[in-house]
């Protein structure tokens, strides 16, 4: 008697059917919007900010399930990618040229300290390895889009992800009325502030409002300071890569070590190296701007969708403390740099 076999069919992943990540970028897409949106009604929070909170508030109020955010996954480590790469067009090599040797080597000087005390500090209070790395990179370096760009090499959660993120925006908005009225007292004049905010402050769209009082060339000089720290986030992110290998080395899990320089901060390079040379005609940054927020803000808000509150919220203490002496130390030691070249 012949036996009939049938034929056994693999598992279809659900995560990689076209209709089901339709429907992911569905989902990412209307938590853009909507944080576009409140981003117009309250322009003091940025997009990437709102995004991140409004997923995490659509996680907890139930609008996302938990397998459904899991599977957002995949599409939004794309857009991470893809709005870290777009984010070189922002700045030039030019530009940072401009600023001087002195001045570079004080934002260099705070930009690694900052990043050393702060890790060092949350280490101290019994933060997460990942956590404190990322906490200090979104201080040190530029925010959100700084902590998702290190994430991978932080191996860091979706929850250490927000946690930076909700400490650097707390902090760089105080930062940004502070700074402004500290400017008397100090005896800092218009071009000195705006050097001490973009040194200091965490957010690009934070560093314009903390400079905006002293007029539109305080913020031209600003923005310049602060995309010079956006530069070094590259260099940051092969260091950090080459330490964790180092470490790991002798490992047997070797095989799932980051590469020393992820290509999407290759990519990073290509796009500054682009601006630089005037490869992108000018008309068209403002649409590769806005390209970029999308991507950024569409994976961010995914990301928030991955949280839930309760164990975000469990031991926040040490979090807050860390992120306050960060943003503390970030600001005292760039304005003693700044008076330092300038005085």
């Amino acid at each position: 008697m012949t036996t009939m076999t049938m034929p056994v069919e693999s598992p279809v992943r659900l995560d990689a059917a076209p209709g089901f990540r339709s429907s992911s970028l569905v989902t990412l897409g209307l938590g853009l919007g909507c944080a576009l949106l409140a981003h117009r009604l309250v322009p003091q929070v940025g997009t990437l900010t709102w995004a991140v909170a409004l997923g995490v508030v659509a996680a907890n109020v139930g609008l996302v399930q938990e397998s459904s955010a899991r599977s957002l996954g995949r599409v939004t480590r794309k857009l991470l990618r893809v709005g870290i790469v777009l984010l070189g067009l922002s700045v030039s090599f030019t530009a940072i040229a401009s600023l001087g040797l002195p001045l570079i080597g004080v934002v260099g000087t705070t930009l690694v300290s900052t990043l050393l005390f702060t890790t060092w500090l949350g280490g101290r209070l019994g933060l997460s390895k990942a956590r404190a790395l990322l906490i200090g990179t979104g201080t040190a370096i530029c925010g959100a889009s700084a902590i998702a760009a290190m994430e991978d090499t932080a191996e860091g959660s979706e929850e250490d992800v927000t946690a930076a993120i909700a400490m650097v925006t707390l902090f760089g908005t105080l930062a940004l009325v502070l700074l402004p009225l500290l400017q008397a007292p100090l005896g800092l004049g218009d071009q000195e502030l705006g050097i001490w905010a973009g040194a200091s402050v965490h957010e690009v769209g934070q560093v314009v409002a903390a400079a905006s009082p002293a007029g539109a060339a305080v913020v031209a000089t600003a923005v310049v300071v602060k995309l010079t720290r956006v530069v070094m986030l590259a260099p940051v992110v092969a260091v950090v890569s080459a330490i964790r290998r180092f470490q790991s080395q002798g490992s047997r899990d070797n095989a799932k070590r980051t590469p020393l320089m992820p290509l999407f901060v290759l990519g990073f390079l290509a796009c500054v190296g682009l601006r630089t040379v005037g490869a992108v005609p000018e008309v068209a940054l403002p649409w590769i701007t806005q390209v970029q927020v999308a991507a950024l803000g569409a994976a961010l808000f995914g990301m928030g969708a991955s949280v839930r509150l309760s164990s975000l919220l469990r031991g926040s203490g040490p979090v807050v403390a860390v992120s306050a002496a960060g943003s503390l130390f970030i600001g005292l030691v760039s304005l003693g740099g700044l008076l330092l070249i300038t005085r």
